[in-house]
């Protein structure tokens, strides 16, 4: 019963918005998009970057406090 409750907590703690703005890890440009259509529900995520050519699975989130 304690674990369901703390799942509780985590849940009701997470924010819930809009998607957040995303940057090249490598150049910071905000030219950053996924390598094709299949990312996310067929294959793992992948970005590049139009500015610097970065290709991988990481990129920047920026949030306002």
């Amino acid at each position: 019963m304690k674990m369901l409750q703390n799942v509780r907590e985590v849940l009701k703690s997470l924010k819930h918005g809009k998607p957040k703005k995303i940057y090249c890890p490598r150049c910071c440009s905000p030219k950053i998009n996924l390598s094709s259509g299949l990312d996310i529900w067929l294959t793992p995520k992948k970005y590049v970057c139009e500015n610097c050519g970065y290709t991988g699975p990481i990129v920047m989130e920026l949030e306002k406090e």
